[in-house]
C-alpha cells in the first residue's frame, strides 16, 4: 500500500512536461513521505502503548474533598467507575474522602503532597480559590498551577431557611435584632461565602457555624435545630434528598439565588442583583458579588496535580470528556435529575487565571 499516492503527478509531469528528472524527484519526495508518515505511527502506537503499559494494572485514586453522600462524592463516585474504561490499559478507580476545612484539606493535598504521576485526582470546593486571593495562611496551593480536567456542570446558589423561622425573607434578616444561624463546612463552602456576600452587599447579620464534615451533617444540624439556613447549588436541593421530602412538608423556605436571573423552579425567589439594586449597594460590593459568584461558571471541576506529564494529562482530560458522554453515566444523571453543562480542562483552566487577577479594593 502505498503511504502518498503522487503516481498521477508524476505521470502528468512525465507525459506532459516529459521531464524524467522530476519524475525521479518525485519518486524521492514520496519514499521521503513514506518514511515521514511511518514514523509518525510507530511512534503514536508506541506512546499509546507505553501509556497503556503505565496504567495497566494500576489504580487511580480520585480524592473528594467532603463527607459522603453529598453532590461532590456523588460526582466523583460516578467519574470513578466511568473514566478507567476510556484510559489506555484501564486502570482501577477508587474514592477518597479528605473531608476537612471545607476542602482546604484535599486542596492541599492534591497540590503538595499527592505524587504528580497521573494516579491521583480529586474534586474539592470550587470557591477555595477565594481564600488564595485573600492570602489565607493555610492555603498551600495555587489554583492556576493545578491540571484541571473539566467541569460537568455549572450552577448557582441559593439559601433556604427553615420555615419556621421568623425569617420570612432577606429583609426580615437585615431587620432582625438577632441574626440567624447558618452552617457550612468551612469559610470557602457555599454558606459561609454567600452570607458573607449578603453582608458586604445589602447590609443582612448572620452567625456562620462551620465545621461540619459535608453538607449531609449540615442538613441534619438543620432538622435538629443546630442551624436555621444553609446556602447550596440551586440543583442539588431540587434534585436529591433531603430537600425533596422538606419541599413536601414545607419544611424550608427560599430567601434568595445568586443569579443573574431568577431559575424557573424558584420564580418568586430574589436574586442578590434584584437586592442590590433595592439597597443601592456600590460598585465595589457589585464587583465583589461578580468574583464571589463567577465560581459559579466553575460547577464541580477534577483536578490534577501539577507536574503531572503533558501526555498523562492529556490521557485524563480525553477520559473525563468521553466519560460526560457514556451511556451509563448519562443515564445516572437522568435519574439523579442533574443538570450537566460541561467545561473543558483548558476553559477552567483559563477561568482561574482570570478570576486570580483583581483589583486591591475587591479583594480588600
Amino acid at each position: 500500500m502505498e503511504c502518498c499516492n503522487l503516481g498521477i503527478m508524476e505521470r502528468w509531469s512525465t507525459g506532459v512536461m516529459g521531464n524524467r528528472n522530476l519524475a525521479r524527484s518525485l519518486k524521492v519526495v514520496r519514499a521521503i513521505g513514506c518514511i515521514v508518515f511511518l514514523v509518525f505511527v510507530v511512534d503514536v502506537k508506541s506512546d499509546i502503548h507505553a501509556q497503556a503499559n503505565f496504567y495497566s494494572g494500576k489504580t487511580i485514586t480520585v480524592i473528594v474533598g467532603s463527607a459522603p453522600g453529598g453532590l461532590y462524592d456523588l460526582w466523583g463516585r460516578l467519574f470513578a467507575r466511568t473514566m478507567g474504561k476510556y484510559i489506555p490499559g484501564n486502570p482501577n478507580m477508587l474514592v477518597q474522602n479528605m473531608p476537612g476545612a471545607g476542602s482546604l484539606v484535599a486542596g492541599n493535598y492534591l497540590f503538595g503532597v499527592a505524587k504528580p504521576d497521573g494516579l491521583t485526582i480529586g474534586m474539592f470546593q470550587t470557591h477555595l480559590y477565594l481564600l488564595q486571593l485573600v492570602g489565607n495562611e493555610e492555603v498551600k496551593f495555587d489554583v492556576r498551577k493545578f491540571n484541571w480536567l473539566g467541569s460537568q456542570e455549572k450552577g448557582q446558589m441559593m439559601l433556604y431557611i427553615r420555615a419556621d423561622s421568623p425569617y420570612k425573607s432577606v429583609d426580615d434578616i437585615i431587620k432582625a435584632k438577632e441574626p440567624p444561624k447558618c452552617g457550612g463546612s468551612g469559610p470557602s463552602d457555599q454558606t459561609a461565602l454567600l452570607t458573607r456576600l449578603l453582608e458586604e452587599t445589602v447590609g443582612a447579620k448572620f452567625v456562620r457555624v462551620l465545621g461540619y464534615k459535608g453538607g449531609s451533617e449540615v442538613d441534619v444540624a438543620m432538622e435538629r435545630g443546630e442551624v436555621t439556613c444553609r446556602a447550596t447549588r440551586i440543583t442539588v436541593h431540587f434534585s436529591r434528598e433531603p430537600f425533596l421530602t422538606w419541599e413536601k412538608k414545607g419544611f424550608d423556605r427560599h430567601l434568595m439565588q445568586a443569579g443573574t436571573k431568577r431559575d424557573s423552579r424558584l420564580g418568586d425567589v430574589p436574586t442578590i442583583f434584584e437586592l442590590m439594586d433595592k439597597y443601592k449597594t456600590s460598585e465595589v460590593g457589585r464587583r465583589l458579588a461578580r468574583v464571589i459568584l463567577a465560581g459559579d461558571e466553575l460547577g464541580r471541576p477534577m483536578v490534577a496535580p501539577p507536574g503531572v506529564p503533558a501526555d498523562r494529562v492529556k490521557i485524563l482530560r480525553d477520559a473525563y470528556n468521553q466519560s460526560l458522554r457514556d451511556p451509563d453515566l448519562v443515564a445516572e444523571v437522568n435519574r439523579s435529575k442533574l443538570d450537566m453543562e460541561s467545561s473543558t480542562g483548558e476553559e477552567i483552566q483559563s477561568l482561574y487565571k482570570e478570576l486570580m487577577t483583581q483589583p486591591r479594593e475587591v479583594i480588600e
